[in-house]
């Protein structure tokens, strides 16, 4: 019998990790593979934000999206670090395989957390998440050192051709964002059906690249007069709008839109507070740079 279980254990393993190679999420170590993919546990009172009370977000370590929040973080004294509420559609709950508890697991990437307890009475929530160290990233409130923004402006291959090139941007990414289901395929989002849009994450240096340049540059390469397409593209999922993460990038985005009003321009962009994101398949990623050509359907176009 325990021949089987083995078996399975590893079996699971495998394929969970070829899926996560092919979705090209952070790499992981065999600990935290244990953990994340194999639904291990760490053990107490031995993990890298048993005791963490600063200040900021404690994100997935597998595919960076946010779960918690640390003003939600408190201590049960269990050995696992404690949080008494989740981000919004950040985690899924499950029965367990053991028929008595209730797993948690990322609802981005599917990559296991830990347990939710319900009804201890630790704090007025009365919920404890009961989450492994290795299976978060903390990142501080004090982090100036990047940044990210989601643009929506139509195929998302030469949008993200355009944000590549700017000096200050660190990494740049194509998915979807804005929609109703998770983890949807391409296929599903060009349905029309979902409510997704097609957008760049562009995580960026703020000390070497203002916001304001990354969001003129967005409005010069698409039409954002356009609704719900751009030009031959037609459809929701190829809408403009910004998906913002800090107050400073809807402030911007707002004052540019009303500046490209003030010049005459019927701007259709959204701004919006950005929610889960979602990476599309690999052959999406850099499609440009793997094709070697450049895009025919975002020109840059000086406006400001």
């Amino acid at each position: 019998m325990k021949t089987i279980f083995t078996f399975i254990f590893l079996t699971t393993l495998f394929f969970t990790n070829c899926a996560q190679n092919n979705m090209n999420y952070n790499k992981l170590s065999q600990e935290e593979k244990a953990v994340i993919l194999g639904k291990a546990t760490e053990k107490p009172y031995t993990g890298e934000y048993l005791n963490t009370s600063e200040k900021g977000i404690y994100v997935c370590r597998q595919c960076n999206a946010p779960l918690y929040k640390s003003e939600d973080k408190f201590d049960s004294h269990c050995g696992w670090p404690s949080f008494d509420d989740e981000i919004e559609g950040a985690v899924v709950h499950k029965p367990d395989a053991d028929g008595r508890r209730t797993e948690i697991v990322c609802a981005n990437c599917g990559g296991h957390l830990g347990h939710v307890f319900i009804g201890e009475g630790y704090t007025a929530k009365n919920t404890r998440h009961c989450v492994n160290s290795i299976s978060m990233l903390f990142i501080p409130n004090n982090s100036t050192d990047s940044e990210t923004v989601y643009f929506a402006g139509g195929c998302f291959w030469g949008t993200e051709y355009h944000f590549k090139r700017v000096e200050g941007v660190i990494e740049t990414s194509v998915g979807f964002a804005g929609g109703t289901i998770k983890n949807p395929s391409y296929k599903e989002v060009c349905t029309g059906q979902t409510g997704y849009a097609e957008v760049v994450a562009v995580t960026y240096n703020p000390s070497k690249v203002d916001y304001e340049k990354l969001a003129k540059l967005f409005f010069e390469i698409h039409d954002f007069t356009q609704v719900n397409r751009q030009g031959p593209d037609i459809g929701e999922q190829y809408r403009t709008e910004i998906f913002y993460t800090t107050e400073e990038q809807k402030n911007v985005s707002l004052k540019l839109i009303d500046e490209l009003k003030r010049m005459g321009y019927d701007v259709a962009t959204q701004v919006t507070s950005a929610g889960t994101y979602y990476m599309a398949e690999e052959y999406h990623q850099d499609y440009y740079e793997h094709k070697g050509t450049e895009p025919y359907c975002h020109i840059y176009k000086k406006i400001f």
